[in-house]
């Protein structure tokens, strides 16, 4: 089975995971369509993409001919229907069901390529449930990259029960063979492999925290210095954002029943205070603005 090089990619959403996306695809020579809600939603997004391009060349991880070919190859929008002729769409919005099923339910009436795959980067909605949403559910699968995308190699292909082999070859080979990622394989189930390891040791640092076990110091310094991790639990969270964790938990917990994956008290409370780690400044920890 021949699998085709992905020449023209859509990018739908621009959040810190879509910007990432859109960069990786960019810097890999594919022509990118960046599509977001509104003009500053758009202009948050692409701001996002230039800083995280400079930041490589000040790194010296990128040289400055690079980082102009990466920019010549995004574009960015704020109509749909610029979509309408990629070779696939990597969907990166709010992670909420109603909110990714409605952009499914539109892409599949704007994109006309017959042969193009959408790709979810959701980290707790099945696909099953996204893919029925389009007229080509064997089209649909999920591609869950890692924050921050341009950094971290892994890439977790997620097939429903209906996703074609072809789709997930061709899947496979844009994040591997184009992009340089390193795929593993997972069922359609809450939390995919790495979630559904990783949260419950995130939910357990925070009932630890909440029952007075330990500080947040002691708790993050323990798996950094006794295990080796590169960051505590605490400051994971922090990074990914208490929001996103919170909502891959009630996914698990939801699907499982298991009382491991059932979000802490305070998890949700620091949630509904808006305390959502670096994303708003504030979370287990304090961030200065670009600090």
């Amino acid at each position: 089975m021949a699998v085709r090089l992905v020449r023209r990619a859509g990018v739908l959403g621009c959040g810190l995971m879509g910007s990432g996306i859109a960069e990786v695809l960019a810097r890999a020579g594919v022509e990118t369509t960046v599509v977001e809600v509104d003009r500053d939603a758009l202009a948050r997004g692409r701001a996002r993409v230039e800083a995280s391009l400079a930041r490589a060349v000040s790194g010296g991880k990128l040289s400055g001919a690079a980082r102009e070919e990466a920019l010549a190859n995004l574009v960015f929008s704020t109509d749909l229907g610029d979509l309408a002729e990629v070779d696939c769409v990597l969907e990166a919005i709010v992670e909420d069901e109603a909110a990714k099923l409605e952009a499914y339910r539109r892409l599949d009436k704007v994109v006309e390529n017959d042969a193009a795959f959408f790709a979810s980067n959701t980290s707790s909605i099945p696909i099953m449930k996204l893919a029925v949403a389009t007229s080509r559910p064997e089209q649909v699968l999920g591609l869950h990259f890692f924050n921050p995308v341009p950094v971290m190699r892994l890439v977790e292909v997620i097939s429903s029960l209906v996703t074609s082999e072809e789709t997930r070859e061709q899947a496979r080979f844009l994040a591997t063979e184009q992009l340089g990622k390193r795929a593993i394989a997972s069922p359609d189930r809450a939390g995919f492999v790495v979630n559904a390891l990783l949260i419950p040791y995130l939910l357990s640092s925070v009932r630890m925290l909440e029952s007075g076990f330990a500080t947040r110091e002691d708790i993050d310094a323990g798996m950094v210095e006794g295990c080796g991790h590169p960051m505590g639990p605490l400051a994971l969270l922090d990074l990914i954002g208490l929001d996103t964790a919170q909502a891959v938990a009630e996914s698990l917990y939801e699907e499982f029943k298991e009382p491991l994956y059932a979000p802490p008290p305070l998890l949700n409370r620091m949630v509904e205070a808006g305390l959502l780690g670096r994303k708003s400044g504030q979370g287990f920890y304090g961030y200065r603005q670009g600090g």
